[in-house]
């Protein structure tokens, strides 16, 4: 019995093996993955800090919030408009964030900007991730024409400029006279309008990676034991297929969303899209771009929640990937130690230190 157990292969110091937890299922393994992850838990309390803070403090939908201004009220400039917090001695004050030339409260209006931008966020994400899916699962599986009509759509959106498309939407938007219904509703509804938009033109990457994982998962064994139980080609794709590939799914749409922030940053400086009396986080950078040596403020706290929220939802896309790939794995130098792993010098592969052979003639020996 000590032979036997001398000569079992043993993984090596470090290294998890590639069954991390048995007996639990593919759920429970990746969220114990996932909260493993201290980046991803960082991000993940990062985000719903920044959430929280800016869809309760100054209301949404027309439900009203527990901060006293909005990003439209104007009041008298309090300390210059300078921002009344102050971490040593620690105090909030008046006007924490500070104030615009004309008395607009800066937190208000930064609260009201990260609003806009996880709402184009989120539209982005569920747009982008249906369209990418449905396209890249069609012409995975069934291949043929219509593999080539969807790749060659792809190709055509890929290679229009997104500053372009959205100029011309705003343009049209900005018709109002004109009396048509793409008008009226982007006038009316200005943010969902340049979220569906952008969403219409941001699939094509995840279109891409879905149809090269449905080229590889097609092939596999429980595919053609699901054909030849007589399953139905949608219940393949959506039962048998999706679920194989919802980790590339799942962290492609967080840095989709990611991406969406900057480009909606982007567009809103740019003037082509969150207009005023609304405002985003890209449109207070653009309106105080000249009174940055003046009042810098008015560029600090907007571009910090800019970076907060792409840095989470980073973050959390990173955890996410180390989660649903079981070959993301690490090597853990303290349990490589802790488990009496190589020391310097001392070939690879030798638990220890010794060979296989002597600890073979050590247990035979006792």
């Amino acid at each position: 019995m000590a032979e036997d157990a001398a000569l079992q292969p043993r993984p090596a110091a470090g290294i998890e093996p590639v069954l991390e937890a048995k007996g639990l299922s593919q759920g429970q393994i990746v969220r114990k993955r996932f909260l493993g992850h201290t980046g991803a838990i960082i991000g993940l309390a990062v985000f719903a800090l920044i959430f929280l803070l800016a869809f309760t403090s100054v209301g949404y939908l027309g439900l009203p919030g527990w901060w006293k201004y909005n990003h439209e009220q104007v009041s008298p400039l309090v300390n210059d408009g300078a921002p009344t917090s102050s971490l040593w001695p620690l105090a909030w004050g008046e006007h924490p964030f500070g104030q615009d030339r004309i008395g607009r409260d800066l937190f208000a209006m930064t609260m009201r900007g990260a609003q806009q931008s996880i709402t184009v966020m989120v539209v982005i994400g569920l747009i982008a991730g249906l369209i990418g899916v449905l396209v890249g699962a069609i012409a995975g599986y069934f291949r043929g024409w219509a593999e080539a009509i969807l790749m060659r759509l792809t190709d055509v959106i890929i290679i229009i400029p997104a500053l372009l498309l959205a100029a011309v939407m705003a343009q049209l938007a900005g018709r109002r006279d004109s009396g048509s219904w793409f008008a009226s509703f982007a006038s009316t509804n200005g943010v969902l309008a340049l979220g569906i938009f952008l969403g219409l033109i941001s699939w094509v990457s995840l279109a891409r990676l879905m149809r090269g994982e449905f080229l590889s998962l097609r092939e596999r064994e429980f595919v053609d034991a699901a054909r030849i139980s007589g399953a139905s080609n949608a219940r393949i794709i959506f039962k048998h297929i999706l679920p194989n590939a919802v980790g590339v799914l799942i962290v492609n749409v967080t840095l989709t969303m990611s991406a969406a922030i900057l480009t909606e940053t982007a567009l809103s400086y740019l003037g082509v899209g969150v207009k005023a009396p609304d405002t985003s986080l890209g449109l207070l950078i653009s309106q105080n771009q000249q009174a940055f040596s003046t009042r810098p403020w008015l560029f600090w706290f907007p571009g910090l929640f800019i970076v907060l929220i792409c840095l989470s939802i980073n973050f959390i896309g990173d955890g996410l990937r180390d989660a649903f790939d079981p070959r993301q794995k690490k090597f853990n130098s303290k349990k490589a130690r802790d488990d009496g792993g190589p020391a310097a010098g001392t070939p690879p592969g030798t638990p220890g230190g010794k060979s296989a052979v002597s600890a073979f003639d050590g247990s035979k020996d006792s």
